[in-house]
C-alpha cells in the first residue's frame, strides 16, 4: 500500500491541458496541401525507430507511426482504457475518452465527459524568473468545469482523472526513454502506470479496462512501386496506401506466465524471413495479490461492444471467453483485457499495464528491408511481442527510475523558468514520432543507423541545413547515434546519381524549370533519401530546389563534423578520419561557385540555401559566415589528426591546412569589407537590400561554440544581434509571434507577399536565442523564445511543432526537425 497521492510525482513543469478540452481558435496549416491534422495531438510513446503511438488530451489512440516514414492520424476507437467504478449503492463505467466513434460504432459504451470552459479566458499562471515575469503556456486558467488534467513531459504523460469518479485516478503513460541508454530506448513499447487511491471513508470498487484492435498487416504501403509526382508546392510526393482494415486471418490468444498474463493479437501464416506489417501486439498486467484479472479474446470493435461493455459495465469483470478463430474476411476483431480491485479507505493500488508490439523489418522501396534496432535485443522472428511484455512488466520501475535520473538535474535548475522546462523536453517528441529509422546494428555500424525525417509534409532524412540547429538534442543525448548520422553523409559525398530531375521551384512560380542532375559527386547532399527509395544509400531526394548548387550544405557538413567530435568529448580521431575525406571534396567543390576569386563561395541569385524560396546574390550575410567559420574548423580538424601519433598523411594534412589558411585570410576581409554597413551585415552584396536576416551571423555562433576565432568583431556581432532582435522582434508584430527571419530595419516587409522572410522558424528563433545567450543577451534570448513557445502550446501545435508560423495565425510542416534546437540554448546555458 502507498500513502503518497498519485498527482505528486508529476512534475510542476508539464504541458497541460484539461481532458477533453478543445481549442477556439488553433493554428490552422497554411498550405492546402500540407498536413493538418487539428490540435489532438499527445506525447508520443515507442521507441526510436520501433514505431510509434499517440494519445491526445481526450483519451484516443490517434497516431499510427508504426510503418517507418509513414503517417496515419486516425482515432481507432476500440484502442482504449475504460473505468468501472462501483460505490456504496452505485456504480459507473466509462471508455475514457470524450470524444465517441464517428462512425456511430461501440454504441452501448459510456464515454468520459469533457471538460469545458464556462466564460473567463486561458492564460492565468505567472511565472518569474531571474526578475522577468512571464505567463505560463502550460498553465491554462481553469474551466468551470473540469473532469481531468492531461500533462506532458517528454517521454512521460499523464492522466489525472477528477470530479466524476469517487476514487482519485491517474495513469502515467510513458516509453523507456532517456540519455545515452541505446538499448531500451528503441523498444516497441508503452507502459501505463494506473495509480488508484481511496480517499473515502468507504470501501471502492474498480475496474480498468484495456482493450485493443488487431492491427497485424494493416502498416505496409501496398504500392510496392508508388509513383513520385510534384504537389503544388513544388515538393516530390509520393502515394502511400496502407492495408487499413485487412484482417484476414487475424488471430488472438490468451498467453501468461508466472508473474504476468496477456493478450497476443497476431495473424496466420507468418511469412519467413518475416515481411513488413507482419508480426504481433500485445497487452498485459501484471498478477497481483488481491487483483482478479479477467479477459476477452476475440470480440467485434466495429459493432456495438456489447460482448465486452455489458460485463465490464456491470461490475468490472469479463467473461474469460477464450476464442482463437481467424478473422474472415471483411470481420475485424480485438481483444479486452480487465483488472478488477476494491480499495479500503486511504489504500493505494499501483497497476501497470504495456502495450508491445513486434514489426521488426521496415521497408522502403519494394525488396529493400531493414530490421530495426530492438531486434539486436528481441531477435528477428516477429514473434517477441510477450517476451517485449514480460521485460516492461518486469523492469518498468528501473525505467521510471531512469527517466526521472535523467531530468532531474534540468528540472532543479531555479534559473530555467518552468515553461522552458516543459518545452526543452516536450521537443523531443519528434526523436520518437518523426518517421524515425533506427537500423540493427553491423560492423560498420556499431549502434545501427539512425533517421529522423525533415518533416511530414518534406518527407526525406535529416535534412542537413535542416539539423544544423536541428540535431543539438540527438548531440547532447545520443551522440553515437548523431555521429552515426553524419558518417552517413561522409559516405555520401563522394558518390553520384546521374539521373535527371525538374525543380519543383520553378513550377511554383510558374516559369519552365531547369532540368538537374540528382546528385553530383562530392557536393554534400541535402538529405540522406526519403522512405520510399533507399534510406542512406539514394540520397538527395528532395527536388524542390537543386541542392547540387547550394552554398551551405557543404559548410554545415564540416561544422557538424567538428562540433560533434569537440562536443563528445574531442577524444574520437576515428570519426574525424571517417569524414576527412568527405571534408576535403565538399570545401574544394563549394570552392569552384567563387566565381570572382574572391575567396567566398558566391549566391547565384537562385534561392540556394536553406531560405529555399529567398533569393541571394553575391556574396552573401548567412553563407558567406558559414563559408568561414567552416575553413576555420577544417583547418582545427586538420591540426587534431595531425597531433595525432598515428597520422599517415602527413604532408597531405599540412598541405590542406595551408589551402585553408589561404582562403580564410583572403575571405575574411572582404566578408567585412562587401557586407558590413555600420550596423549589421547587409543581406548580401549584390541585391542592394536593406533587409536585417535574423540568421545572418549563424558562421560567428557556430565559430564561439566551437572554440575558433570569431569571424566578425565582437562589437559588430552585438550591434548586428541588438538590430535584429529590435527589428526582427519587437517591431515584428510588438514581439507576440517570435523572431521573423527577415524584415528592414523599422520592421516593415520589403516585400509583403514574401514567403520566408516574412515567418517566423520554430528552430531559426530557438538558434538565434542560444546565439543571443552566447553573447550576453540572456533576458532577450527568453523574451523570443518565451513568444514561440507560447504561440506552440496554446494554439494547438504541441506534439506537431512546425517549421513556421505566421502572425496570421497558420502554420507550414509540421513534426519539423529544426525546432529540436531549442537544445542549443541549454547547451550555452550550460
Amino acid at each position: 500500500m502507498m500513502t503518497k497521492p498519485p498527482s505528486s510525482v508529476i512534475p510542476s513543469c508539464t504541458w497541460n491541458r484539461p481532458i477533453g478540452l478543445g481549442w477556439d481558435k488553433p493554428y490552422t496549416v497554411r498550405y492546402t496541401s500540407n498536413i493538418d491534422d487539428g490540435p489532438w495531438h499527445g506525447m508520443p510513446l515507442g521507441g526510436f525507430g520501433a514505431g510509434c503511438i499517440g494519445r491526445s488530451s481526450r483519451g484516443d489512440f490517434n497516431l499510427w507511426h508504426i510503418d517507418g516514414g509513414e503517417h496515419i492520424f486516425k482515432n481507432i476507437p476500440a484502442c482504449q482504457f475504460s473505468v468501472f467504478e462501483s460505490f456504496g449503492s452505485s456504480s459507473q463505467a466509462y471508455a475514457l475518452c470524450t470524444e465517441p466513434p464517428e462512425d456511430g460504432s461501440l454504441k452501448t459504451w459510456q464515454w468520459y465527459p469533457a471538460s469545458r470552459r464556462v466564460g473567463g479566458d486561458e492564460g492565468a499562471g505567472e511565472e518569474r524568473v531571474n526578475g522577468q515575469l512571464f505567463l505560463s503556456p502550460s498553465s491554462p486558467s481553469l474551466p468551470q468545469f473540469l473532469t481531468g488534467t492531461y500533462h506532458a513531459l517528454y517521454p512521460r504523460s499523464w492522466f489525472v482523472y477528477e470530479r466524476v469518479f469517487q476514487a482519485e485516478l491517474t495513469c502515467e503513460q510513458f516509453s523507456p526513454i532517456w540519455a545515452g541508454n541505446y538499448q531500451q530506448t528503441s523498444y516497441p513499447v508503452a507502459v501505463f502506470v494506473w495509480t488508484a487511491h481511496n480517499p473515502t471513508h468507504a470501501p471502492i470498487s474498480l475496474g480498468i479496462m484495456l482493450t485493443w484492435q488487431n492491427m497485424v498487416g494493416w502498416f505496409t504501403n501496398a504500392l510496392k512501386s508508388p509513383e513520385i509526382r510534384v504537389r503544388d508546392d513544388g515538393s516530390p510526393v509520393y502515394e502511400y496506401q496502407p492495408r487499413f482494415g485487412e484482417s484476414l486471418d487475424n488471430f488472438n490468444q490468451l498467453v501468461e506466465n508466472s508473474e504476468s498474463i496477456g493478450l497476443l493479437l497476431e495473424r496466420v501464416h507468418m511469412t519467413e524471413p518475416v515481411q513488413e506489417g507482419e508480426g504481433q501486439w500485445c497487452i498485459a498486467t501484471r498478477k497481483q495479490p488481491n487483483i482478479e484479472v479477467h479477459y476477452h479474446t476475440r470480440w467485434n470493435p466495429v459493432g456495438t461492444g456489447e460482448e465486452v461493455w455489458q460485463s465490464f459495465a456491470q461490475d468490472g469483470s469479463l467473461l474469460n471467453d477464450v476464442d482463437g478463430t481467424p478473422a474472415a474476411e471483411g470481420e475485424q476483431i480485438g481483444v479486452a483485457l480487465a483488472v478488477r480491485f476494491t480499495l479500503q479507505p486511504g489504500e493505494t493500488l499501483e497497476i501497470p499495464f504495456v502495450l508491445t508490439w513486434d514489426f521488426p523489418i521496415t521497408e522502403f522501396a519494394a525488396g529493400i528491408t531493414y530490421y530495426r534496432r530492438y531486434t539486436d535485443f528481441f531477435g528477428r522472428s516477429g514473434k517477441n511481442a510477450w517476451t517485449i511484455a514480460s521485460t516492461a512488466l518486469a523492469e518498468y520501475q528501473i525505467w521510471q527510475q531512469q527517466i526521472q535520473s535523467w531530468q532531474q538535474p534540468v528540472l532543479e535548475r531555479q534559473d530555467l523558468p518552468d515553461w522552458f522546462k516543459m518545452a526543452l523536453f516536450n521537443e523531443l517528441y519528434d526523436l520518437t514520432s518523426g518517421g524515425t529509422l533506427w537500423s540493427a546494428a553491423t560492423q560498420s555500424d556499431p549502434v545501427g543507423q539512425f533517421a529522423v525525417l525533415e518533416c511530414l509534409d518534406y518527407r526525406w532524412y535529416e535534412s542537413l541545413d535542416v539539423r544544423l540547429y536541428g540535431s543539438f538534442a540527438l548531440l547532447m543525448l545520443f551522440p553515437e547515434l548523431e555521429k552515426a548520422v553524419i558518417r552517413a553523409f561522409a559516405r555520401a559525398i563522394p558518390s553520384s546519381d546521374e539521373n535527371h530531375r525538374v525543380i519543383g521551384y520553378y513550377y511554383t512560380i510558374g516559369v519552365e524549370s531547369p532540368i538537374a542532375v540528382r546528385k553530383v559527386a562530392g557536393a554534400t547532399p541535402h538529405d540522406l533519401g526519403a522512405p520510399n527509395e533507399h534510406v542512406w544509400e539514394k540520397t538527395n531526394y528532395t527536388s524542390y530546389q537543386d541542392c547540387n548548387l547550394w552554398k551551405d550544405l557543404g559548410c554545415d557538413f564540416v561544422l557538424q563534423v567538428y562540433r560533434d567530435f569537440l562536443l563528445t568529448g574531442a577524444d574520437d580521431v576515428e570519426f574525424l578520419r571517417d569524414c576527412w575525406n568527405a571534408v576535403v571534396q565538399t570545401l574544394d567543390y563549394l570552392k569552384r561557385f567563387d566565381k570572382d576569386g574572391d575567396g567566398i563561395p558566391e549566391n547565384s541569385g537562385a534561392p540556394d540555401q536553406t531560405f529555399d524560396d529567398w533569393r541571394l546574390v553575391g556574396v552573401s550575410a548567412y553563407c558567406g559566415g558559414l563559408w568561414l567559420a567552416a575553413l576555420e574548423a577544417a583547418i582545427a580538424i586538420c591540426d587534431v589528426l595531425l597531433n595525432c601519433r598515428t597520422c599517415e598523411n602527413t604532408e597531405d594534412l599540412v598541405q590542406q591546412r595551408s589551402i585553408y589558411e589561404t582562403w580564410l585570410a583572403q575571405s575574411r576581409p572582404i566578408y567585412q569589407e562587401k557586407l558590413w554597413n555600420g550596423q549589421y551585415y547587409q543581406l548580401d552584396s549584390e541585391s542592394r537590400s536593406d533587409v536585417v536576416m535574423a540568421d545572418q551571423l549563424c558562421g560567428q555562433f557556430y565559430a564561439r561554440l566551437l572554440g575558433l576565432p570569431d569571424i566578425v568583431p565582437v562589437e559588430y556581432a552585438l550591434s548586428t544581434l541588438k538590430t535584429v532582435y529590435d527589428a526582427c522582434f519587437l517591431k515584428f508584430h510588438n514581439g507576440n509571434f517570435g523572431v521573423a527571419n527577415g524584415v528592414r530595419p523599422d520592421g516593415s516587409p520589403e516585400n509583403p507577399n514574401a514567403t520566408h522572410p516574412l515567418e517566423i522558424w520554430t528552430g531559426i528563433n530557438f538558434g538565434l536565442a542560444a546565439f543571443l545567450v552566447q553573447m550576453g543577451m540572456k533576458d532577450e534570448a527568453f523574451r523570443t523564445t518565451y513568444a514561440v513557445v507560447q504561440q506552440i502550446y496554446d494554439n494547438g501545435l504541441q506534439f506537431r511543432t512546425p517549421e513556421a508560423i505566421t502572425a496570421v495565425g497558420t502554420f507550414r510542416a509540421s513534426i519539423y526537425l529544426r525546432a529540436m534546437a531549442i537544445w542549443a540554448i541549454y547547451l550555452v546555458m550550460s
